[in-house]
């Protein structure tokens, strides 16, 4: 593997299928343009005479649009932008906090990630789409799966508060498992 001499950015992007390192080498001497994604070679461009553009790619397993924007601050430094899904990376987490809950758990010394989708109510485990049972009971929706044996269950209760809206639990073997803030 080459050493990245001309590594100029890196991000972490948490998407329901996991965390995912986003890494952009910029020659302006040599015009080269380098995305990695997780580790693996997604763009290469050599001899670029344009130094500033876009970069678009898609990360993970649901294919998520994204783009490195290069622009020009003055003579000779550049900034460089992560957009997912058409919004910056700021915008993005913000939204991502409202429409997903991400909870981390150990079970038997294996470490999981389990994100909820509230738009679709799908759940993620460690990169995976689980198949889920929905059912209502008598204050909200429960919606059961299974990881490693262990039976898992997310609760969807109204808070009561139009403001807070909808609280979802994680509930496994009969304790709550906290939130986890990414």
């Amino acid at each position: 593997l080459e050493k990245m001499t001309d590594l100029v950015a890196v991000w972490e992007v948490a998407l329901s299928d996991g965390v995912h390192k986003i890494e952009f080498e910029h020659g302006t001497t040599s015009g080269k343009r380098v995305v990695y994604v997780d580790g693996k070679e997604e763009i290469r461009r050599e001899w670029m005479f344009k130094l500033v553009g876009k970069e678009t790619f898609t990360v993970g397993a649901t294919k998520t649009k994204a783009a490195i924007n290069i622009d020009a601050v003055s003579g000779f430094a550049y900034e460089y932008t992560l957009e997912i899904n058409g919004k910056s990376l700021k915008q993005y987490i913000e939204n991502r906090l409202k429409t997903t809950n991400t909870w981390i758990l150990n079970l038997g010394g294996t470490d999981y990630r389990i994100v909820l989708e509230k738009d679709t109510m799908d759940v993620w485990c460690n990169g995976q789409k689980m198949e889920t049972a929905g059912e209502f009971v008598e204050d909200g929706t429960e919606t059961h799966f299974t990881v490693a044996d262990h039976s898992c269950c997310i609760k969807a209760v109204s808070s009561g508060k139009r403001k807070e809206g909808i609280i979802h639990t994680l509930i496994v073997d009969n304790s709550e498992i906290p939130e986890a803030v990414e």
